[in-house]
């Protein structure tokens, strides 16, 4: 009883340390000048030392290829943008952009579920926004590519890795992670972040 009640105080104890309270945005009440592509994931605001923030991820899905004139190929594509809002000013201060093109067989490419966040780790008053997706075009499984993307105002992070996968009873596959130079460099708190958020979405289930 006393492991499971530390347990749980711990799993708290990660989510809530640094979280910033955001405000979520329906579309139909995002600024006019405000452009994107694609299908919302998250469209959030909150306010900073820099400002009053908005955040919108979105996915295209999969769709017909459109450089490929054979049957059966796909394309798809994920974007992140970061505006900064002041009246009715809207500055865009960084865009994530990957895709995925002619994938002939199983295409993979969105965020992972509950991973988006707002943080202000090293309590600078700057915010850190945390993105983590999948991106992959197989026929198998082997681990799939998976990354995490963070920002702290317009300087960017990124952990760039595979997801772990099950190959027999007792064995397993990929799992492995690489931090760039600016999470090399950065206060620590930033990378065990990081690395709890791998290692809690790093196993592949093979469904979204």
């Amino acid at each position: 009883m006393k492991f499971t009640t530390f347990f749980t105080l711990t799993l708290i104890s990660f989510y809530c340390f640094g979280q910033v309270k955001v405000a979520k945005i329906d579309s139909s009440n995002l600024p006019k000048n405000v452009k994107y592509a694609g299908h919302i994931v998250n469209a959030v605001k909150w306010t900073d030392s820099l400002g009053q923030n908005l955040v919108i991820t979105t996915e295209t899905g999969q769709y017909i290829s459109k450089t490929m004139s054979e049957e059966g190929y796909r394309d798809a594509a994920l974007y992140g943008y970061h505006y900064i809002l002041n009246g009715d000013s809207v500055k865009l201060t960084w865009k994530v952009y990957d895709f995925n093109n002619e994938c002939p067989v199983d295409l993979d490419l969105y965020f992972i579920d509950k991973t988006f966040a707002v943080t202000d780790l090293d309590k600078n008053g700057i915010t850190e926004v945390w993105l983590m997706y999948k991106n992959s075009c197989h026929g198998d499984v082997s681990p799939v590519p998976t990354k995490i993307i963070m920002y702290e105002g317009n300087k960017k992070y990124a952990l760039r890795g595979t997801s772990k996968v099950k190959v027999s009873a007792t064995e397993y596959e990929g799992g492995e992670f690489t931090f760039d130079d600016n999470f090399k460099n950065a206060v620590v708190v930033f990378r065990q972040y990081a690395e709890k958020l791998w290692t809690q979405n790093r196993i592949e289930k093979w469904h979204r």
